[in-house]
């Protein structure tokens, strides 16, 4: 047997032997090897595998990605991007040509998420996802609002308390959504779209606490980010703790750093409002008692003027002019409610009379109703048959006989009774004029 790994001189090999040696030296050599360079000729094909080429300051690598291992790789790969790869040399027959199949590639000095993230930012920041022109406001004073997030986490009971703490008078939903793992993300974006079409949403919080950047991925998924574009509600992005930060965060209206500043952030101009008008009463009220105060120091000043003392006795006069007229006020108030009281009484009276004759009216016309159910009934067809009536059909059953003149001998009829029928053939036919005549002559026979 010839030795795979050995050449023999004298022995003139074809091309495809050739191939088959160094495709079996190279292979068995290299099973794995950690290749490191610049990304080159980058190509995506329709099938999903990936190729280009890797190449430092003097040499270039061919590598090619199966699309089964290349739809876990998170970020994008393109040209000039420093990376390390892990994988075999395998040899192209067909071509003669070696390349490493590539199993795990990770960006050069950065990780794979981080690249992603940077990769995605940059991408809908020039799309115009992050443009602060486009940024929707929050209501004045929100009555209901939707949460997107976990039903389990710590995030919906920090938002809770917190509304709970502040006494906010809203109107919470909740969509439980997975905001971790595989399928998270898909959760997320059915969430804000629930949302989306519910009416009387006033402003939706999407978020979840802390954690590392492989638990916050879920929020920096470009579905994820697109949703928050698209809802036409204001959307608070809320995700981890201060120093974190998503896609999410970028596209939502508001970026609260955690769920507890969300749910302020909601009330915050609730609050905000409040508290201006209760200084606005404080001023108001201030500034009528010092009026008031102003007003009485000048009355005072000019009751005891020397150039006024005239006058006191006349002022006085005028104060009790003005009770007077305040007892009067009072009067005519007390008068203006009870003729209220007045009316009310009597709409009520009108009220328990008008429901009387509705009551009366409607049992008259239950009467009437039922007076007309009788005559009808008295007047059905079955009911005259019960009292011993018959009809008779011709056509076998399809017309009625009213009158005697549509009779004629030897015709098949069917007579009708309440309880049956039968069928018969006409063996003799007497009009009125026949009738009449046998009824006088028989009541003749009976004077005789």
């Amino acid at each position: 047997m010839e030795d795979k790994g050995l050449l023999k001189p004298e022995k003139i090999y074809s091309v495809s032997e050739i191939t088959r040696l160094i495709k079996i030296e190279l292979e068995e050599r290299f099973l794995q090897v950690w290749v490191e360079g610049e990304v080159s000729g980058f190509t995506s094909a329709h099938s999903g595998h990936l190729y280009f080429t890797i190449k430092d300051e003097k040499s270039q690598l061919s590598a090619v990605m199966w699309h089964s291992l290349a739809q876990k790789v998170p970020f994008k790969l393109e040209n000039g991007l420093q990376v390390v790869c892990r994988g075999s040399i395998k040899v192209y027959e067909p071509r003669g040509t070696y390349q490493v199949q590539v199993e795990l590639i990770e960006p050069k000095g950065k990780g794979a998420l981080q690249l992603a993230f940077e990769q995605l930012k940059e991408k809908l920041k020039k799309e115009g996802l992050f443009s602060p022109e486009i940024k929707k406001k929050l209501p004045l004073l929100p009555k209901k609002v939707g949460i997107v997030t976990s039903s389990q986490g710590a995030a919906i009971i920090d938002i809770l308390q917190t509304l709970e703490r502040r006494f906010a008078r809203l109107h919470i939903l909740i969509y439980p959504a997975r905001v971790q793992g595989k399928g998270s993300a898909a959760e997320i974006v059915k969430g804000i779209e629930y949302f989306s079409s519910c009416p009387d949403i006033d402003v939706i919080i999407v978020g979840r606490g802390g954690g590392s950047m492989e638990d916050l991925w879920a929020f920096n998924e470009e579905p994820v980010a697109r949703a928050i574009f698209s809802c036409p509600l204001p959307v608070i992005s809320a995700v981890g703790h201060e120093i974190d930060f998503t896609i999410a965060d970028f596209v939502a209206d508001f970026r609260a750093s955690t769920p507890t500043a969300a749910a302020e952030l909601v009330i915050e101009k609730e609050q905000s409002f409040i508290e201006k008008i209760n200084m606005l009463e404080e001023r108001i009220v201030h500034y009528l008692k010092y009026y008031t105060q102003q007003q009485v120091n000048k009355v005072t000043g000019l009751i005891h003027h020397r150039a006024f003392q005239n006058f006191k006795v006349r002022l006085l006069s005028n104060a009790q002019t003005i009770d007077e007229l305040e007892m009067r006020a009072l009067n005519a108030i007390k008068s203006e409610q009870h003729k209220v009281s007045e009316g009310l009484s009597r709409t009520r009276f009108l009220e328990e009379r008008l429901t009387n004759i509705i009551k009366t009216k409607l049992q008259s016309l239950k009467g009437a109703w039922e007076k007309f159910c009788a005559e009808l009934h008295n007047l059905s067809p079955l009911n005259i048959l019960k009292k011993g009536y018959t009809l008779c059909w011709k056509n076998k059953g399809r017309s009625i006989v009213s009158s005697i003149n549509e009779v004629k001998m030897g015709e098949e009829m069917t007579v009708t009774f309440y309880q049956g029928e039968f069928d018969c053939r006409v063996d003799r036919v007497n009009t009125k004029k026949n009738i009449d005549d046998k009824i006088k002559k028989t009541s003749g026979q009976g004077t005789k």
